[in-house]
């Protein structure tokens, strides 16, 4: 079986990893509102939804069947913690221009999760290459307080924006704040800027 091209996360390669504000942790905390959503994996579906010419849903099975990568990153919480030197394993967001048709007028993403979670993001930094929706963590699959049985990781910009149980995605015109970015979170959330809040 030929193995995956792990891609490195540009952050990764700094010379000093750890964004300012930020301390180091060898475990892996679990942050999320509300309780860790019962997922049946027979019942679960992928969206792609919005600007496109034509909708797409997969079920589990067709999704873990698009082509994967290794994504080699680190992660930061707003909360202050890093996590370094992670591996995921998943489908990067690039296999989603194979899926559909995007139109121009799209300019962001709006990634949904089970209980009407949200975040939203820009074409670019969605589709950056190291982006991906990850099924796999460190060679183990997911578990359900940390997203399974897909989350969305995207390791230059805080964690929170790493959605955790995503049921699909929306090619959108105009920005639309999501879950936490309407509570009081960074737009945005570059961690090497301390974009952690709107105030």
């Amino acid at each position: 079986m030929k193995s995956k091209k792990v891609i490195r996360s540009p952050d990764a390669e700094r010379k000093d990893r750890v964004p300012p504000g930020q301390r180091v942790t060898e475990k892996f905390p679990v942050l999320h509102y509300g309780k860790v959503p019962y997922i049946d994996i027979s019942d679960w579906m992928f969206t792609i939804s919005g600007l496109v010419e034509e909708e797409r849903m997969l079920n589990y099975e067709e999704f873990t069947s698009l082509p994967q990568v290794k994504v080699f990153s680190d992660v930061h919480c707003v909360t202050g913690w890093s996590k370094l030197n992670n591996l995921w394993e998943g489908v990067s967001t690039s296999v989603i221009k194979e899926l559909v048709n995007i139109l121009p007028e799209a300019k962001f993403v709006m990634v949904h999760s089970v209980g009407d979670f949200t975040t939203n993001l820009s074409l670019s930094d969605f589709f950056a290459p190291d982006v991906l929706f990850a099924i796999k963590h460190n060679d183990e699959p997911l578990t359900p307080p940390h997203g399974y049985p897909v989350r969305l990781v995207v390791p230059r910009l805080y964690f929170w924006k790493s959605a955790k149980w995503v049921i699909g995605m929306e090619f959108i015109e105009k920005d639309r704040r999501g879950f936490w970015e309407s509570r009081g979170y960074h737009n945005h959330g570059d961690p090497w800027r301390e974009e952690r809040y709107s105030y």
